[in-house]
């Protein structure tokens, strides 16, 4: 199907392009959410009349999700989340995750803005990119932690997963410092008491 972008669809073209798009993405995506429309004789005449108020209005869109962006672009926000030992989340965060907590510090972010390539299933500071326009987009730093103070160490640089294994690693060896210590006195003293 024949359309004409009203805006700039990214892997299409910009405001004005006529493409050749498949049936069911310009049906369901792009004609309900008025980012094209049908390329007829009628819609050509209609779109070439409100061209300019088009561009307009598109450029006060972008004008204002830049200005939106500013205040968000670089933000870090932390996600406290149930992991196992190996840094590994009991589930992944979602685009909803990230815009529920993009909102809660006083974002305006919709979970459709947020750009996931792949859901994020593990510990660590994360980068999310987060679409506001078509022609605006913005990284956030997702720090995603089991508590606060993990986080803060997180945030510091500091690898938690690989001292919280140093931490059980460094346990492990005292413990058994400790038996073998114990161990040795105590079969001295019974090796003592029978002489």
């Amino acid at each position: 199907m024949k359309v004409i972008l009203l805006e700039r669809v990214e892997g299409w073209g910009g405001l004005g392009d006529i493409v050749t798009v498949k049936d069911g993405y310009a049906r369901n995506f792009l004609l309900p959410r008025q980012k094209a429309l049908r390329a007829n004789e009628a819609n050509m005449k209609v779109f070439e009349a409100q061209r300019a108020e088009i561009e307009a209005r598109n450029a006060k869109a972008r004008e204002t999700a830049a200005k939106a962006g500013e205040k968000l672009d670089g933000t870090s926000y932390i996600l406290i989340r149930q992991a196992g030992e190996s840094g590994q989340l009991y589930g992944s965060v979602s685009g909803r995750d990230v815009a529920d907590v993009v909102n809660a510090e006083g974002g305006k972010v919709d979970r459709a803005m947020v750009v996931l390539d792949k859901p994020i299933k593990t510990l660590g500071l994360h980068e999310v990119k987060i679409r506001l326009h078509a022609e605006v987009v913005v990284t956030v730093t997702l720090n995603i932690a089991r508590s606060q103070d993990e986080a803060e160490r997180q945030a510091r640089g500091e690898n938690v997963i690989a001292s919280q294994f140093e931490e059980e690693r460094l346990a492990a060896d005292q413990a058994a410092a400790e038996l073998l210590e114990g161990g040795a006195g105590q079969q001295q003293a019974e090796y003592g008491a029978e002489a």
